[in-house]
């Protein structure tokens, strides 16, 4: 696939370097020439220098022969006018835009984007997609990492093993007779620092990071089994009032009455603007890594510290003295890669990284075949991926024992006439059942491969 990306910064250098690595022809434009010599000097991309908007670097770029272009650079009015240049002038079948002010998302301006007037087919909000991530690890405490698929009714999880973790040291195949009422599966297990698919006989470990697939209503079961069992936190603080915080301060209100939330804002004018539009929501000006604010916001009563600043610093070190200061549990918004490995030896519980969040919904949209959801996990060493069964597919018919998976594949479930099934080396997969497999890196083209429709097909 020849692919174009507008924008070298974060989000970007990801992108691009997840397509390449998938030998993609890829192309990225970007306005600094010092982000485009990094990006020629690490990865397998071309780079050129000039505005993502422009006609002739789109078509230095090659636009005439891309099948997608992906405009994340941090303008809107950029990424959304490479768009429509991208199909005005070079009939660009695929456009993917980055939007971030929530002016142009009201629903009342829904048809901007309609193909006769901004012909964007995919927009993507990383203040919503992020949002949308805490939010989610709000309400499910205990869960590093949570991915819903199948319209909710599938739910992907991220767990780490406790040492009181009931079903530690236990094959895995042992399970269903342990607990003949539990119909969730494990996928992948991170064991420092390395991923790997368990086997039926393999054991968890304490420390253990397991990604389980489970039916929504069995979430908190499983959650319990790996030795979570947190209540819900009815008492939160959200560092840092930007689109993020606001967003999610926003939510808690419209969602739950009964949860108390305090936000606190370092920069005066913001804060007030904030507190103008929160109901319930109390706004503190202040810094994050201030004490006497902290205390203030009662953070030695909190259930939970939610840091969603600009900087990762302040949301590393603002999450470690809530902590200190006796708040049950945090979270912190990183964006920088190499902190990550840092985030649970400094005693953070969960962390969101927005490039994680925003290239998984690229890749949903990059992905080939009947793809319906893609959640990248593990800082990209794998995904899992919902996808449709169509008749061609060779997962459909035979018995899941005797179909020969690529090495780096499982399957999590099966979502059929509104059920969700347990895959079983009996179990048949049928036509238009949705399927959640996880895929190591090197094992999603393999992935896409179950998804296609095939020429034999026609």
């Amino acid at each position: 696939m020849r692919i174009i990306i507008c924008g070298a910064g974060q989000v970007g250098y990801g992108i691009a370097e997840r397509l390449s690595a998938e030998n993609n022809d890829v192309s990225v434009i970007d306005t600094s020439a010092a982000h485009i010599q990094t990006v020629r000097e690490t990865l397998d991309v071309r780079g050129f220098v000039g505005h993502g908007s422009h006609p002739d670097v789109l078509a230095a770029a090659g636009a005439d022969e891309a099948d997608m272009i992906i405009a994340v650079t941090f303008s809107d009015e950029v990424n959304m006018v490479a768009c429509q240049v991208a199909h005005s002038v070079f009939n660009v079948p695929t456009k993917i835009a980055r939007i971030r002010v929530q002016s142009y998302l009201q629903k009342e301006y829904s048809d901007l984007f309609l193909r006769e007037n901004l012909p964007i087919d995919v927009i993507i909000s990383p203040e919503l997609e992020v949002g949308e991530a805490v939010l989610r690890r709000i309400a499910l405490p205990g869960a590093t990492d949570i991915m819903r698929f199948a319209g909710d009714n599938i739910i992907g999880l991220a767990i780490e093993c406790l040492e009181d973790c009931p079903i530690v040291n236990t094959p895995l195949n042992q399970l269903n007779e342990l607990f003949p009422e539990l119909s969730s599966t494990v996928v992948g297990v991170v064991r420092n620092q390395s991923l790997f698919i368990p086997h039926s006989v393999d054991q968890l470990a304490a420390g253990d990071l397991a990604y389980v697939i489970s039916p929504r209503e069995q979430v908190k079961r499983t959650l319990s089994l790996f030795g979570h069992e947190s209540k819900d936190a009815n008492r939160i603080i959200i560092a840092g009032g930007g689109n993020v915080g606001l967003y999610v301060a926003k939510a808690m209100e419209m969602r739950t009455v009964r949860t108390n939330v305090k936000l606190i804002e370092g920069d005066h004018e913001r804060a007030l603007l904030i507190s103008d539009q929160l109901k319930r929501t109390i706004t503190l000006h202040g810094s994050a890594l201030d004490q006497e604010i902290l205390l203030e916001a009662d953070v030695q009563d909190a259930d939970l510290f939610v840091s969603l600043t600009n900087q990762d610093y302040v949301n590393i070190l603002s999450s470690v003295m809530a902590k200190q200061l006796g708040c049950k549990s945090n979270m912190a918004l990183v964006n920088n890669n190499a902190f990550q490995n840092l985030t649970h030896m400094v005693g953070i519980d969960a962390y969101i990284n927005p490039k994680n969040v925003t290239i998984s919904k690229v890749l949903q949209h990059v992905r080939r075949g009947r793809v319906r959801a893609v959640y990248s996990v593990d800082n990209g060493n794998a995904e899992i991926v919902e996808g449709e069964a169509l008749e061609t597919s060779y997962l459909v018919g035979a018995p899941l024992r005797e179909l020969a998976l690529p090495a780096g594949i499982r399957i999590g479930a099966i979502y059929r006439d509104n059920k969700v099934i347990q895959p079983s080396g009996d179990l048949r997969i049928r036509p238009k059942d949705r399927v959640i497999v996880f895929a190591t890196a090197d094992a999603v083209k393999d992935v896409e491969q179950m998804f296609r429709v095939t020429l034999e097909f026609f």
